[in-house]
């Protein structure tokens, strides 16, 4: 099973980035190429029978496998950046955080009125940055058609603001 295989392979990193919280480090699955295909095919299970026209991918981790998605459906692959590192015109938004505020961009050309897209996040926290991402989408006029996370912290309550974007909330293992 999937979810074993992921817990197996992450690593726990206690009191990182400050004491009190055990960090997932997703870093370890990337270790493992035949795993990484593994939660690749397990996304693309979940996701059969939706019409996808895009993978948005989150900063940073939300690359790592949202690239990999894209790819293998063979439809595009979309950056969410943080403000500044995207070249052409971008729509920003900004969000709060547990003890400051944030903000990412995405290029307003690569989402398309109408496109139904999957928001990817390697991991769900708080929910914060995938939020922002739907809103992004929404703001273009395009649909979030599910949110899609290698690991979920159901006990920080993210998915709870995700579904006002989309009640297609995947996770392949939860905490």
């Amino acid at each position: 099973m999937i979810s074993q295989k992921i817990d197996t392979a992450i690593r726990e990193v206690p009191d990182f980035p400050k004491p009190g919280i055990n960090f997932k480090d997703i870093t370890t699955l990337l270790l493992d190429p035949l795993l990484s295909d593994e939660i690749i095919d397990a996304f693309i299970k979940r996701l059969k029978g939706k019409k996808i026209d895009a993978i948005v991918g989150v900063e940073s981790r939300g690359f790592l496998f949202g690239f990999l998605l894209a790819n293998k459906m063979k439809i595009p692959f979309i950056p969410i950046r943080k403000v500044g590192k995207l070249p052409g015109e971008t729509l920003k938004y900004k969000y709060d955080l547990e003890y400051a505020s944030a903000e990412v961009e995405v290029h307003k050309s690569d989402i398309k009125k109408g496109w139904n897209i999957v928001v990817h996040d390697d991991l769900l926290a708080t929910g914060g940055t995938a939020c922002a991402a739907s809103e992004l989408i929404q703001k273009l006029g395009a649909n979030v058609a599910a949110l899609t996370f290698v690991i979920s912290l159901d006990y920080l309550n993210g998915s709870e603001k995700l579904e006002k974007y989309s009640k297609e909330i995947i996770s392949l293992k939860r905490y």
